[in-house]
């Protein structure tokens, strides 16, 4: 699997990568099976949230996607009483934001290795502990400033399955 493009966050009053798949828990728990069509290599899960953190609390507050048959779908689409945003009270985890600069770059998942991650205990929705690992200082001018992809394949419509090729 290709390192894949990150969820985004609100967090302190910037905008930062987030290695964690918080609506995959909603999606699941719910039993909510949309076909996502998937467009490149490094966006397997076929969507992207963007997401804030106020006042300890998790909140969905962007969704963009595409369904099979090309139909795109919104916050919306999933919550339709709160197209603005949501509370994320269905999710119990660990958000994990990398920072600094690449140490190692792991062509799988969010599997890199960046001088620090900030981890955001969560439960129910709400930030419970927050912890900061320090994973080792870069050399300057090595490795790129923040989480990034390196390659991905890019797919027709339908994605892989439906027959779309790079």
């Amino acid at each position: 699997m290709t390192a894949q493009i990150p969820e985004t966050l609100r967090y302190q009053g910037k905008e930062v990568p987030m290695c964690t798949q918080p609506l995959a828990d909603y999606l699941e728990l719910a039993g909510i099976k949309l076909r996502f069509g998937i467009i490149c290599s490094a966006l397997w899960r076929g969507y992207v949230g963007s997401w804030e953190i106020a006042g300890d609390r998790l909140y969905l507050v962007d969704f963009s996607a595409t369904l099979e048959g090309d139909t795109e779908a919104t916050l919306a689409t999933l919550f339709p009483d709160f197209p603005d945003r949501v509370f994320a009270h269905w999710y119990s985890g660990t958000i994990r934001i990398p920072q600094g600069r690449q140490l190692k770059y792991v062509h799988m998942g969010y599997g890199s290795t960046y001088e620090r991650d900030v981890f955001l205990d969560v439960e129910r929705g709400v930030v419970a502990a927050t912890r900061t690992r320090y994973n080792g200082t870069a050399e300057p001018g090595d490795g790129p400033e923040g989480y990034a992809v390196s390659a991905a394949t890019v797919f027709r419509s339908g994605g892989p399955e439906a027959g779309g090729k790079a």
